[in-house]
C-alpha cells in the first residue's frame, strides 16, 4: 500500500486564487502534472497528455492576470481532463478501437472550447471503454484503467478515466458524458460527484456520435468533481445553466426509493440511500418514499430503445478491428434475431440465468413500427412517473446495485447500473454524490444463487469494505440543475471519506 497524495485545492479555490494573482496557473498545472506522474503507472487514467500546450496556456493566463487584463475567466488555471470521445485539437479520438489510432482531432469539441474560454487548462484525454459500450474502462489501444483504491477493481465507465483522475486528485474537474449512467456510475464507484444536465442546458457538448441512428435518447455532456460546488461552478462557467445554479432554489419535498431493479442492492447501497434521506430530513426537507419499480421499467425500456438497431451503429465503428470479449458479447446479443430470442431465453432460464434471459427478451432489433411503440411506451411511463412524484422537487435513489466492479465483470453486470437509466430516458437532470463506504459486515449478505449475474454481484460485494458508495439525485419534471445541485449539497454535508489507502492491491 502507498499513501494517498493530498488532493489539490478545489476548482473554485484554484480559480479564485489564480484570478487574484495569489497563485500562478503554471504552478497549479505543475502540481497536477507531478501527481499524474506519480499515479500514471497505477491508474492509467490520462492516456493522451498535452504537456507543452497546457504549459503554454497556463503561462498565457498568468501573463494576462499580471498585466491586469480582463478575461481570466471563472475557471482560471483549473486543470481539466477530457473524456477521449471529445475532440481536443492535436490529440486522437480512438474510442479504444485499433483502426482509429491515426485519426487526429482537427479542432476542439464544443465543450472543450467552452471550458478553455472560461480559463481552464486542458491537460489531456482520459481513457474510455472500447466504443464506450461498457461500464469498464479497458481497451486494446490504451489498456486498462484501475480504481484509485483497489487495482483489482475498475473506476466504472464510460467516463471512467476522468473519474479515476478526479478521485486520485490529479485534476479537480473532468469532462464526461452520459447515455446510460456513464457519468454517475463511475462517480459512484470512485467516491466523487457528477452532474448530468438536461439536454436543453448543455446538450451533447460535441462528443463523438457513436449512435447516429439513435434519436429518441441522446448522450449528454457533464462534469465530474470532488465537490458539488465545483460542479456548480463548471456548469455556470460555461453558460450551461441559469443563474439559479449559482444561487440555488430551495427544494422542499424529496421522493426516494432504494430499489435497484433486476439486481438487488448491496447492503451498503440501501444504507447510503437511508443515510442521505436522513440528512435531508435533518435539513428540514419533507421526504416521501415511493415505489421504485417505475425505475426498473424505465431501465428495460431504455435498453430496448438503445438496442433497437441490433448494434449496427457500434459495429460499424470497428471497421475490421475486433471488439474486446465483453463488447463482443454484448454486440452478439444485440444481433440475435428476435425470432430466436424466446428459445435462447428459455435455455438461459433452465440454466438458472434469469437476469440475462430477461435482457434477451427485452432487447434486439426492432421494426420502425416497434420502435414507435417503444417511444409511445416511454411517453406513457413518463406520465406515470410525473404522477408518482407530484409535488416533489427531486428523487434520491441508488446509482448502482453494487460498489465498484471487479475488473472483467462489467459485461455480466450491465444491469447493475439500471437505477441510472430513468433520468436518461426522461431527459431529467441528475447527479451522483458520495455518502458512505462499505462496512466489513456488508460484504456477504446475498443468498446463494444459480444466476451468474447474481453470483457476480455477490463476488463484487466480497472484499469491498472501504469502497465508496453514493446516491443519485434526479430532478423531477420541471426542475433544473439548480435543484439537483442543492439537494446534492445537503447530502454532501457530513459525508465520510474513503478509508482505504490508495495504491495497488
Amino acid at each position: 500500500m502507498l499513501p494517498s497524495p493530498e488532493p489539490p485545492a478545489s476548482a473554485a479555490d484554484i480559480a479564485r486564487q489564480v484570478a487574484a494573482g495569489r497563485v500562478l496557473a503554471a504552478d497549479v498545472l505543475a502540481a497536477s502534472l507531478r501527481l499524474h506522474e506519480e499515479w500514471a503507472s497505477r491508474l492509467n487514467g490520462l492516456v493522451q497528455l498535452r504537456r507543452r500546450e497546457a504549459e503554454a496556456e497556463a503561462t498565457a493566463i498568468d501573463d494576462t492576470i499580471a498585466k491586469r487584463a480582463s478575461g481570466a475567466g471563472p475557471l482560471a488555471g483549473v486543470p481539466v481532463s477530457v473524456k477521449e470521445c471529445f475532440a481536443v485539437r492535436g490529440l486522437a479520438t480512438t474510442l479504444g478501437i485499433l483502426s482509429r489510432r491515426g485519426l487526429v482531432d482537427g479542432e476542439d469539441a464544443e465543450i472543450v472550447r467552452r471550458v478553455r474560454a472560461a480559463g481552464a487548462v486542458v491537460i489531456g484525454k482520459a481513457n474510455v471503454p472500447q466504443a464506450m459500450y461498457l461500464h469498464e474502462t479497458d481497451n486494446p489501444v490504451w489498456g486498462l484503467t484501475r480504481h484509485p483504491l483497489d487495482a483489482t477493481r475498475g473506476p466504472g465507465g464510460s467516463s471512467g478515466g476522468d473519474a479515476a483522475l478526479v478521485a486520485a486528485g490529479v485534476v479537480p474537474l473532468g469532462i464526461g458524458n452520459d447515455l446510460a449512467g456513464s457519468l454517475r456510475q463511475p462517480a459512484n464507484a470512485c467516491g466523487i460527484a457528477a452532474i448530468m444536465p438536461r439536454t436543453a442546458a448543455l446538450g451533447e457538448g460535441g462528443g463523438f456520435d457513436t449512435l447516429p441512428g439513435l434519436q429518441a435518447v441522446r448522450p449528454r455532456a457533464g462534469f465530474l468533481a470532488r465537490t458539488v460546488d465545483d460542479l456548480g461552478l463548471a456548469i455556470a462557467a460555461i453558460g450551461a445553466a441559469c443563474p439559479a445554479a449559482v444561487v440555488p432554489s430551495k427544494p422542499r419535498r424529496v421522493a426516494w426509493w432504494d430499489d435497484t431493479g433486476p439486481i438487488p442492492p448491496s447492503p451498503a447501497v440501501s444504507r447510503a440511500v437511508h443515510e442521505a434521506v436522513a440528512r435531508l430530513e435533518s435539513h428540514g426537507l419533507e421526504v416521501v418514499r415511493v415505489a421504485g419499480d417505475i425505475a426498473t421499467e424505465a431501465a428495460w425500456l431504455l435498453l430496448g430503445i438503445v438496442a433497437a438497431d441490433g448494434g449496427d451503429d457500434v459495429r460499424r465503428l470497428f471497421a475490421g478491428s475486433r471488439p474486446t470479449k465483453g463488447v463482443g458479447k454484448l454486440l452478439a446479443i444485440a444481433r440475435l434475431p428476435r425470432r430466436w430470442r424466446p428459445f435462447v431465453a428459455a435455455v438461459l432460464r433452465l440454466t438458472g440465468n434469469r437476469s440475462e434471459a430477461e435482457g434477451v427478451l427485452r432487447t434486439g432489433r426492432r421494426t420502425p413500427a416497434e420502435r414507435a411503440g417503444l417511444i409511445a411506451a416511454r411517453d406513457t411511463l413518463a406520465t406515470r412517473f410525473s404522477a408518482a412524484v407530484t409535488g416533489c422537487d427531486a428523487v434520491v435513489c441508488p446509482v448502482s446495485a453494487v460498489p465498484a466492479l471487479r475488473q472483467g465483470s462489467a459485461a455480466r453486470l450491465v444491469l447493475a447500473a439500471a437505477p441510472c437509466l430513468l433520468a436518461n430516458l426522461f431527459d431529467l437532470p441528475a447527479g451522483a454524490v458520495p455518502v458512505t463506504t462499505v462496512r466489513t459486515d456488508e460484504e456477504r449478505h446475498r443468498p446463494w444463487s444459480l444466476d451468474p449475474v447474481l453470483r457476480a454481484a455477490a463476488a463484487t460485494d466480497r472484499g469491498s469494505a472501504g469502497l465508496p458508495v453514493g446516491v443519485q439525485v434526479v430532478g423531477c419534471p420541471g426542475r433544473d440543475e439548480a435543484t439537483v445541485l442543492h439537494v446534492m449539497r445537503l447530502i454532501e454535508a457530513g459525508r465520510e471519506r474513503p478509508t482505504r489507502s490508495c495504491g495497488p492491491r
